[in-house]
C-alpha cells in the first residue's frame, strides 16, 4: 500500500516535471522567435532609412514630419552669406521686379521656434520680400512677432490663418500686391516667384501653390510649400470670408480648408508648373524631390504625378518644404553665393503658358 502510494507520487512528480520543462523550452522559442522577428523588424527598418537617409522614409503623414524634425533640431548659430562686395552680379532685372511686384510674407511661427527656426528665415530668404512679418500666438516686440489671440497647436492653424490674412488685410492691403503665407522650416525664392507672378494680375481672383488634387473640386495648395493669395483673393478672404458657411474658422486641416474656403469665394487654383511641366512650389525638401522617397499619402494628393528627378524641378523654383535651418544656409550659399568661374547664365523663358 506504502509502496504503491510512494511510486504514483514519483509518477506524479516526473511528470510534473517534465511538462514543466516542455512548457518552459515552448515559452524559450517563442520568445525567440518574438525577438529575433522584432531584431529583424528593426533592422530592416534602419537599413530602409540608411538607403534613403530621407526624413520621408521614417514618416507616413505630415504631423509626424513636423513632430520628427522638431525633436531633432538644436539651436544653432546664423551664418553670415554676403560677400556682395566680391561678386558682380547684375541684378538689375531682379531689382525691377522688386519694385513692380510688391509680395508681403506672413511667416507662420510660434514663440517655441523663434530662436530654432524663425530667426534662421529671417537671416536668410525672408530678407527679400517687400514686407515681412512673423505670426505667433504671443506679441514679441523684440524678435519681432505679430501674437495673435488664438492657442497655439496643428488643431488651430486654420484659426491663425484666417486671423493672419485678416491682420495683414486691415494693416499692409495697399502697400503690396501678393500675399504669401509660408512656414518657418519653408524656404522660398523671391526672385523666381516675382518671375512667375508677372504674368498675373493682383486683381485677379488666384492663388498659387504646390497643388494636391483631393478634398477640394478644383484642388487646393500645400501650406508648407507657401501659398500666394492676389490682393482681389486676399480682399474676398477677409470680406465674404467672415461667414462660416463659407469658410471654416478654425479647425481641420488648415491648407485644405483653406482651398475650400478659396474655391467658395470663386477664387482660382492656376497651373505653376512652367514651360517644360517642371514643379516650382515644392511641399518637401530639395532632395526629396530629387531622389523620391515619398511617403504613400503624396502618390494620391499630387495633382503632377509625383513626379522626382532634376527634369521634374523647374530651374526657376519658387519654395521647398521641411528645410531645417543649416539647410537654410546651404541654399543661400549654393543659390546667392556659389558660382562656376566662366559661366554666365542667361535668362530663360518658362512661364510659356502666357509666353508665344
Amino acid at each position: 500500500m506504502f509502496g504503491g502510494t510512494q511510486s504514483s507520487r514519483l509518477t506524479f512528480v516526473f511528470g510534473l516535471a517534465f511538462g514543466l520543462g516542455i512548457s518552459f523550452l515552448l515559452t524559450c522559442f517563442t520568445s525567440l522567435t518574438s525577438f529575433r522577428k522584432t531584431i529583424d523588424h528593426t533592422s530592416n527598418t534602419f537599413r530602409s532609412f540608411l538607403d534613403t537617409r530621407s526624413l520621408m522614409q521614417v514618416t507616413t503623414n505630415q504631423k509626424d514630419m513636423h513632430d520628427i524634425m522638431d525633436r531633432n533640431l538644436r539651436p544653432i548659430k546664423p551664418v553670415l552669406v554676403d560677400d556682395s562686395h566680391f561678386h558682380h552680379d547684375n541684378n538689375s532685372v531682379a531689382k525691377d521686379l522688386e519694385k513692380k511686384i510688391r509680395v508681403l510674407c506672413w511667416v507662420m511661427t510660434g514663440p517655441q521656434n523663434l530662436d530654432k527656426k524663425a530667426i534662421h528665415v529671417k537671416k536668410t530668404w525672408a530678407k527679400r520680400c517687400n514686407i515681412l512679418i512673423f505670426i505667433s500666438s504671443v506679441t514679441n516686440t523684440s524678435f519681432p512677432t505679430i501674437g495673435l489671440n488664438i492657442s497655439e497647436g496643428r488643431e488651430h492653424l486654420t484659426g491663425k490663418t484666417m486671423q493672419a490674412f485678416r491682420y495683414v488685410y486691415q494693416h499692409y492691403k495697399d502697400q503690396a500686391d501678393w500675399f504669401m503665407k509660408a512656414d518657418d522650416d519653408t524656404y522660398v525664392i523671391l526672385e523666381n516667384l516675382r518671375y512667375f507672378l508677372n504674368d498675373y494680375k493682383p486683381s485677379d481672383p488666384v492663388y498659387f501653390g504646390h497643388h494636391f488634387k483631393t478634398i477640394v473640386k478644383q484642388g487646393y495648395y500645400s501650406g508648407g510649400a507657401g501659398y500666394v493669395l492676389s490682393k482681389e483673393a486676399l480682399t474676398r478672404l477677409v470680406t465674404k470670408g467672415n461667414n462660416p458657411r463659407i469658410c471654416r474658422q478654425d479647425g481641420g486641416a488648415e491648407d485644405a480648408e483653406l482651398g475650400k474656403c478659396m474655391e467658395n469665394l470663386g477664387v482660382k487654383t492656376v497651373n505653376s508648373t512652367d514651360a517644360l511641366g517642371r514643379s516650382r512650389f515644392h511641399c518637401f525638401d530639395p532632395e526629396t524631390h530629387l531622389f523620391g522617397g515619398y511617403p504613400d499619402w503624396y502618390y494620391q494628393y499630387d495633382a503632377n504625378g509625383a513626379k522626382k528627378g532634376t527634369e521634374s524641378i523647374s530651374d526657376y523654383a519658387i519654395s521647398f518644404h521641411y528645410v531645417p535651418p543649416q539647410k537654410m544656409y546651404a541654399l543661400e550659399f549654393y543659390i546667392y553665393h556659389l558660382r562656376p568661374y566662366g559661366i554666365e547664365s542667361g535668362h530663360q523663358h518658362l512661364n510659356v503658358h502666357n509666353e508665344h
